[in-house]
């Protein structure tokens, strides 16, 4: 499906890859990307949660920079994904993120799900954000700046016992803090869910997008 134009509520106009089911949506996920754009790998991933029927949609924030960024996995793309993020404002973000959830609150209850950078805009949206109904994040290894903000609704946590960018101390911080949160860990390190990266792990991305998709439907 081609991508569709939303705006936010500052007036900023932006793309967002929506893919729909096949048939009536049990729901929706907004995919949120990596430091890499909405690239081949977000949209992959936004279409395997479309085959598990719901209508899943990946905003492109770097639009607010340039748009149609999209970056592979090299030192220098990682480095300019990094200085990409840095010109972005949290509140830019969440309101281009809150613009995508609205787009889509017709499809039934709204589910976000990040990776990296993502995982992080996931677990400060869950708690500032509203129309929400769970959340999942992956290896967000930037929570560790906003662990005071507590999510306000259900959420999922994915990472890599050898993530160096997300201390496994830290992680367990945050389930000794916060121990209504599900923290599944895996024997793997950072990105382990992407199979662009060296550091893909197929079991883990496997068991995570399974736990992922049973905690979107329990009750």
């Amino acid at each position: 499906m081609p991508d569709v134009q939303l705006q936010a509520s500052d007036g900023h106009n932006f793309s967002a890859h929506r893919i729909d089911p096949l048939g009536a949506p049990r729901g929706a996920i907004v995919v949120i990307q990596e430091i890499f754009g909405v690239n081949a790998h977000i949209r992959a991933t936004a279409a395997r949660f479309a085959a598990a029927g719901y209508t899943a949609i990946a905003p492109a924030f770097f639009d607010r920079i340039r748009p149609g960024i999209e970056l592979g996995y090299s030192q220098d793309d990682v480095a300019e994904g990094r200085t990409l993020v840095g010109q972005l404002s949290n509140e830019q973000v969440l309101a281009d993120l809150q613009a995508t959830i609205d787009a889509v609150r017709s499809c039934g209850p709204v589910g976000i799900v990040g990776y990296c950078w993502g995982g992080s805009v996931v677990w400060i949206a869950a708690h500032r954000l509203d129309g929400i109904a769970k959340a999942v994040s992956y290896y967000g290894s930037r929570i560790v700046n906003h662990m005071d903000e507590q999510p306000a609704v259900s959420l999922q946590m994915h990472v890599g016992e050898r993530d160096a960018s997300f201390p496994i101390d830290k992680v367990r911080e945050l389930g000794r803090r916060y121990p209504e949160i599900e923290i599944h860990e895996y024997d793997a390190g950072h990105g382990f869910n992407c199979d662009h990266r060296d550091g893909f792990d197929s079991t883990a991305a496997a068991h995570a997008l399974q736990r992922s998709l049973e905690f979107f439907v329990a009750d």
